[in-house]
């Protein structure tokens, strides 16, 4: 696996809640930078990569293990943005710098509930975002430096997110 300073172009990871702004932040960043985004949900999906399907959420159990396996190489290459609502089993290796997307928790109940999220799915994600939960599992698995808070409240937030790591980018490749 290449290293950051093997790599010709940046790895980021945009992760957070659900309903915290990472899929079109991501989409965004990537389309801005010229860079691969890489759904891990979308992966997971297309590529099967789950152990079992958790009647109580209504979802599948993503199967880390094959997602590392799966993603490797591609990720080795770099240039890719990475989006996941978790992110304790990536390899710390993969990315050159994470971004925790959080979102006040009125708008963020709103936002999953018009998803159709309800009970204890909705309460779990709300509780989530309340306690960090995201923010702390980044803080645990990566460099301290390399982890970025992003307020996603508002379309100018995205947008001032948005440039802000487009401009992360380019200082990360005008740098080698």
């Amino acid at each position: 696996m290449a290293t950051s300073a093997d790599r010709s172009r940046p790895n980021i990871l945009i992760t957070g809640t659900p309903g915290t702004g990472k899929s079109i932040t991501s989409s965004e960043v990537a389309s801005a930078c010229d860079m691969k985004h890489i759904d891990i949900g979308v992966v997971a999906k297309e590529r099967e990569l789950y152990t079992e399907y958790d009647q109580e959420y209504s979802c599948p159990v993503l199967d880390e293990d094959r997602v590392i396996d799966e993603l490797e190489d591609e990720v080795s290459e770099g240039g890719v943005v990475v989006e996941y609502h978790g992110c304790n089993f990536f390899p710390e290796r993969w990315f050159d710098i994470v971004f925790v997307t959080r979102t006040d928790n009125t708008l963020l109940y709103n936002r999953l509930e018009a998803r159709g999220y309800t009970g204890k799915k909705l309460s779990d994600n709300i509780e989530c975002e309340i306690f960090q939960t995201i923010l702390e599992e980044a803080r645990e698995s990566y460099a301290e430096e390399i982890v970025h808070e992003l307020q996603s409240d508002t379309p100018e937030q995205l947008v001032s997110n948005v440039e802000r790591i487009s401009q992360w980018v380019q200082a990360w490749l005008s740098s080698r």
